[in-house]
C-alpha cells in the first residue's frame, strides 16, 4: 500500500500502482470524468499513469491551466495524426500546447496548406476523436527511438532524440499514430468534441533562420461545441479591440518600413497619452523617494559581459557597433540594470545611504525575429519604466512590499483588478541556466514568498521561469475579454551586485554587498499601452484619454461660440477640440463617438444665449445643460475619483 496526500492534507492509503484516474473515481465518479491531468509530487502527469510510492496529488479539470495543457497537447497529437492521414509522407517537428490552443510544425515536402484545407483537417480530427482511441504512454530506449523514427525518415524527431538522455525518452500512441513526447495527455481522444484550425505560419526549425522553414499549423479545441462558439465570438470582439486597428483609428502610433520593423513611431496623441502615464508613475515614485537617473542608449560590450547579459542574450541581440578604434565595441542597450550598477559605484556608500532607488524610463533594444513582431506587444525598441533599488539585506522585505503597493495602486487606477501573481523560481534540475550561489537564490526566493503571503496575494509558483540572475514576481492580468497578460514584474537579485562588486560600509565598518531589486510596474510602455488599448477598447479613463471633450456646434452660426467654449476649457486644463465641419449634428455625434471621446458638448442658439453647454457622455446619453464652470468641476471630480490613492 502507498499513502496519497491530497491538497487539503488529508491522507488515504491505496494499492501500489494505482492511477490518478482510479484515485479520483474512489472519491467521485463525476470527478473521475472531469479530471484531465494530475500533478504528482510537483510533476504534471497523465491521469492513467501508475503511482508507485507515497505521493502528493492534485487533480486538474478544464478550468485549470494544467487541465487545458493536457487537452490541447493531446489535440496537437490528433492534429498530427490527421495530417499524416491526409498528407502521407509528412514529417513532424514539435507540437506543444500553448496558452490558447496548440500548434504543430510540419514539413509537407512539395505540398502546401491554405485556409481552404482547414475544414478537411478539422473534419478528420473529429473523425479520429470519435474513434475513442486510447492515448498510451510507452517508455523506450534511445537506440530504439532513433531506429523507429530513423526508419520513418523523420529527421526532425531523430535530431530531437539525439539531444535526449537514455532512460528519459517516451512515446505516445493513439490509433495508427506514434509520437515522441514527454506528455501529459488525455486518457483517450473522445474528450475532443470541437476543433478549429486557426491559421498557418512559417516557422524555422529550432528557431534558426538558417534552417528549413516548416509550416506551423495553429488550432484550438474544446470539450463542448458551445465553448468553441463562445471562443470564436470572443475573437470577433478582440478584432474590434485590436490595438493595431485602434491605434491607427485613434492616431496614437504608426510604423514605417523606412524606419524599420518593430520600431514604433508615436504620433502626437499617443505621445501625450504615454507622457501622462509616465508622469503618473513619476508622481507615485516621488512619494516613495525614487531618484531619477538617465543613461545612454549604448554601452561598451564589456559592460554586458560583466553583467552576464551578453552570454545569455548576445546571440539574439543587435550586432556590436564598431568604432574607428579597433579595440572598441559597443552594443545597443538591451537592459538598464548594468548602467544603474555603475551609477551606484559612482562613490563609496554607507549603510546609512541605503536604500537607494534609481528610476529611469530607459529605452532598450533587442533583436526579435521578424515573424515574432506584433504591433506594440513585440517590438525591437521599447521603453521600460525601470527602477533598481539597492538595499541592505535587512531592508529587502520592506522594500519589496513597497513595490507591490505601487503595482497594486497602478492596477487599481487603470481598472486591472483581475490578476494573479506568479512566483517565478529557478528550475531545480537545470542550474546551468542561472548565475549565483544556491544560498543567494534561496534567500531571494524566500523573500518573495514571504512578501506575497504578507500581502495576501493570490499566487501560483512556476519553476524554471526565473530570470537568469534571480527569482521574480510577475503580475498576470486578465483583461476585459479574459485574456491573460504579464505586465508588472519585481525581481530580487543578489548576483549583479556581486558581478559588479557593489559595496557599502556597514555599521561594523566592514564592507558588505547590497541586494538589488529590479522593478517595472508597466513592464514596457509599448506593451502596456497595447494591453490598455485592448482592455478599454480605446475608451481610456478620463484622466488619461487624449481628448476629453469635443464641442459640436449644431450649425455654422454657432462656430464662434464653440471656439470660445474650447478656449475656456483649454484655459482650465481640459483637453478639448471642436468639430466645425458643415455636417448635420447627428453625423457629428456618431463620428465623434467612434473616436471614443468621453464628452460631446453640443452648442446651439439656447446655449450661446445663456453661455451654457449641452452635455452628452459616451455610453451614458444626455446629461443636460450646464455652465462651463460646472462641467469643469464635474470633470475634475471624476478624475479625482479615478486617481484616488488606495487607502
Amino acid at each position: 500500500m502507498i499513502k496519497i496526500t491530497f491538497p487539503d492534507n488529508n491522507v488515504r492509503e491505496y494499492p501500489k500502482g494505482i492511477s490518478g484516474y482510479e484515485i479520483a473515481k474512489s472519491l467521485s465518479n463525476n470527478l473521475a470524468k472531469e479530471i484531465l491531468s494530475v500533478t504528482v509530487n510537483s510533476e504534471l502527469q497523465d491521469v492513467t499513469r501508475p503511482i508507485n510510492a507515497d505521493s502528493t496529488i492534485k487533480f486538474h479539470k478544464w478550468e485549470d491551466a494544467e487541465g487545458k495543457h493536457a487537452f490541447w497537447h493531446s489535440s496537437a497529437h490528433v492534429l498530427a495524426e490527421a495530417l499524416e492521414a491526409l498528407y502521407p509522407g509528412v514529417k513532424f517537428g514539435i507540437g506543444p500546447a500553448i496558452e490558447n490552443g496548440f500548434y504543430y510544425d510540419v514539413d509537407l515536402g512539395e505540398k502546401s496548406l491554405s485556409d481552404k484545407d482547414f475544414k478537411q483537417i478539422e473534419d478528420k480530427i473529429l473523425e479520429l476523436s470519435r474513434q475513442k482511441n486510447d492515448i498510451v504512454r510507452e517508455e523506450i530506449s534511445k537506440a530504439d527511438a532513433l531506429k523507429f523514427f530513423g526508419d520513418k525518415g523523420d529527421e526532425y524527431k531523430v535530431e530531437l532524440i539525439s539531444d535526449l538522455e537514455d532512460g528519459t525518452i517516451s512515446l505516445y500512441k493513439q490509433g495508427n499514430f506514434t509520437d515522441l513526447c514527454r506528455g501529459p495527455h488525455l486518457p483517450n481522444s473522445e474528450y475532443i468534441k470541437a476543433v478549429k484550425i486557426m491559421n498557418i505560419a512559417g516557422a524555422y526549425w529550432c528557431g534558426d533562420e538558417k534552417r528549413k522553414q516548416l509550416t506551423r499549423v495553429y488550432g484550438i479545441s474544446f470539450p463542448k461545441q458551445k465553448m468553441l462558439t463562445d471562443y470564436l465570438e470572443l475573437l470577433e470582439q478582440a478584432k474590434l479591440r485590436d490595438h493595431r486597428k485602434l491605434g491607427k483609428e485613434l492616431e496614437l502610433f504608426t510604423f514605417s518600413s523606412r524606419v524599420g520593423q518593430g520600431l514604433p513611431l508615436w504620433l502626437p496623441k499617443g505621445a501625450q497619452l504615454r507622457e501622462r502615464l509616465e508622469n503618473f508613475l513619476r508622481k507615485v515614485q516621488k512619494k516613495y523617494n525614487y531618484e531619477p537617473v538617465m543613461t545612454p542608449h549604448i554601452g561598451q560590450k564589456e559592460l554586458y559581459v560583466t553583467s552576464g547579459h551578453y552570454a545569455k542574450y548576445g546571440k539574439d541581440s543587435f550586432q556590436p557597433i564598431h568604432t574607428p578604434d579597433a579595440d572598441e565595441e559597443f552594443l545597443l542597450k538591451p537592459m538598464n540594470c548594468p548602467h544603474h550598477c555603475e551609477i551606484y559605484k559612482f562613490k563609496p556608500r554607507s549603510y546609512k545611504d541605503l536604500p537607494l532607488r534609481y528610476a529611469e524610463f530607459g529605452t532598450v533594444y533587442r533583436y526579435e525575429q521578424s515573424g515574432e513582431l506584433h504591433g506594440l506587444t513585440r517590438v525591437r525598441g521599447f521603453t521600460q519604466d525601470d527602477a533598481h533599488i539597492f538595499c541592505r539585506p535587512d531592508q529587502l522585505k520592506e522594500e519589496f512590499l513597497k513595490v507591490i503597493d505601487i503595482v497594486l495602486y497602478i492596477f487599481k487606477t487603470l481598472d486591472f483588478e483581475d490578476f494573479t501573481t506568479q512566483i517565478s523560481l529557478r528550475d531545480p534540475n537545470n542550474n546551468e541556466k542561472y548565475i549565483g550561489s544556491d544560498e543567494n537564490w534561496q534567500k531571494a526566493e524566500q523573500a518573495i514568498i514571504e512578501a506575497t503571503q504578507e500581502k495576501g496575494l493570490k499566487t501560483v509558483v512556476e519553476l524554471g521561469e526565473a530570470a537568469f540572475y534571480g527569482p521574480k514576481l510577475d503580475f498576470m492580468v486578465r483583461d476585459a475579454l479574459g485574456r491573460k497578460w504579464q505586465l508588472g514584474t519585481i525581481q530580487v537579485d543578489y548576483n549583479l551586485p556581486e558581478r559588479f562588486e557593489l559595496e557599502y560600509i556597514g555599521a561594523d565598518d566592514k564592507k558588505h554587498r547590497p541586494v538589488m531589486i529590479h522593478r517595472a510596474p508597466f513592464g514596457s510602455m509599448e506593451r502596456f499601452v497595447a494591453v490598455l488599448i485592448e482592455h478599454t477598447a480605446g475608451k481610456f479613463p478620463l484622466w488619461l484619454t487624449p481628448d476629453q471633450a469635443v464641442v459640436l456646434p449644431i450649425s455654422e452660426k454657432f462656430n464662434d461660440y464653440a471656439m470660445k467654449v474650447v478656449e475656456e476649457l483649454k484655459n482650465k486644463e481640459v483637453r478639448a477640440l471642436v468639430d466645425l465641419r458643415n455636417e448635420k449634428i447627428g453625423k457629428k455625434i456618431r463620428d465623434n463617438e467612434l473616436k471614443k471621446i468621453p464628452y460631446l458638448l453640443i452648442v446651439g442658439e439656447k446655449e450661446a444665449e445663456n453661455e451654457m453647454i449641452s452635455v452628452r457622455k459616451q455610453g451614458d446619453g444626455d446629461k443636460g445643460s450646464m455652465s462651463i464652470f460646472d462641467f469643469v468641476a464635474q470633470i475634475n471630480k471624476e478624475i479625482e475619483e479615478q486617481t484616488k490613492e488606495i487607502s
